[in-house]
């Protein structure tokens, strides 16, 4: 049996193909395409129109994929853009009248949840709690836990893409704009280091997206192939975080495009993302840093393993 998983996310809609032999998951394809579902509609809290037909299109390619490979079964998730817009039930209604699928709207706590299990799922994770951060398009999500469970988890409407719009900084942006954008953040997001001193942590976990794009630039820039497709988990050098951090936050967009091993769908909101990022490493005092591959949709694969088995 094949199903397919798709993560209708703010930034990227993400298809994960996987079958099933002798009761053994195989993955067999994954794929995401740009989106900005969110472009320009935050502060309405609305999907645009223009950013409401790519997410129609974008979905329908990526249907047509899944049943090029056979599947039986599609599982599709909305996440921040969707749930935060006026018009989001329209969205998900449009794709139902177009396919005949379901979208469920999760809420950011059980966005949480299922990124925790797709970072369980990946291996990473051990007896010693660690903080797992998962930054989206529309929103963020922070989970405390360990290889059994977890601890704290709490999702803000913090995304990348929604800070941008928020602040849309010069290019390459300023010192003082790096600062005015900390400080909100620090603020915006007390409630992880509040959570931080009730669980101690010392490690973090960055799920996918960004971190996917850390490990690849290392990667490169060790004369390496890109990796982070191809494992389940990386270790990221806090050193080597620096190292990248320093120069993507001197550089132009239009250097960023040129740059080895980030991919053209992250130039826009790297800076964003490695300076939320960048926080909590001083904040949370963090010495060691790792990427998980997996995440929502892996998370949604874990839950869904025991139904698609035995019915």
């Amino acid at each position: 049996m094949k199903i397919a998983i798709i993560d209708l996310g703010t930034n990227t809609f993400n298809l994960l193909v996987v079958g099933w032999d002798n009761h053994v998951v195989k993955k067999i394809h994954s794929s995401k395409i740009s989106v900005r579902l969110g472009d320009g509609g935050f502060a309405e809290k609305r999907i645009h129109e223009a950013a409401f037909n790519r997410g129609l299109l974008a979905f329908s390619q990526q249907i047509q994929e899944a049943q090029q490979l056979g599947v039986e079964k599609v599982y599709a998730f909305a996440t921040s853009a969707v749930r935060g817009a006026s018009n989001g039930k329209d969205f998900v209604k449009a794709i139902y009248n177009q396919h005949r699928i379901k979208v469920d709207v999760i809420s950011g706590d059980r966005e949480a949840e299922l990124i925790y299990k797709g970072v369980q799922l990946s291996g990473v994770l051990s007896e010693t709690p660690m903080l797992i951060m998962d930054i989206g398009g529309g929103s963020t999500e922070f989970v405390i836990a360990n290889n059994e469970q977890i601890f704290w988890k709490q999702s803000f409407p913090l995304g990348v893409a929604r800070i941008l719009d928020m602040y849309k900084p010069s290019d390459p942006i300023t010192d003082v704009e790096v600062a005015i954008i900390e400080n909100f953040l620090h603020t915006a997001v007390e409630n992880v280091f509040s959570a931080i001193q009730a669980y101690p942590i010392d490690t973090l976990v960055g799920s996918s997206g960004t971190f996917d794009s850390l490990v690849d630039m290392i990667q490169v820039a060790h004369g390496h192939q890109a990796t982070s497709e191809l494992k389940r988990f990386s270790e990221i050098p806090v050193r080597e975080y620096y190292r990248i951090y320093a120069k993507l936050l001197k550089s132009t967009l239009a250097e960023r495009q040129q740059m080895p091993g980030l991919i053209s769908l992250r130039v826009d909101f790297i800076v964003m993302a490695l300076i939320f990022i960048n926080l909590i490493i001083k904040e949370a005092n963090i010495v060691k840093v790792w990427q998980s591959g997996y995440s929502l949709k892996e998370g949604v694969l874990s839950e869904l393993k025991p139904r698609v088995l035995h019915g």
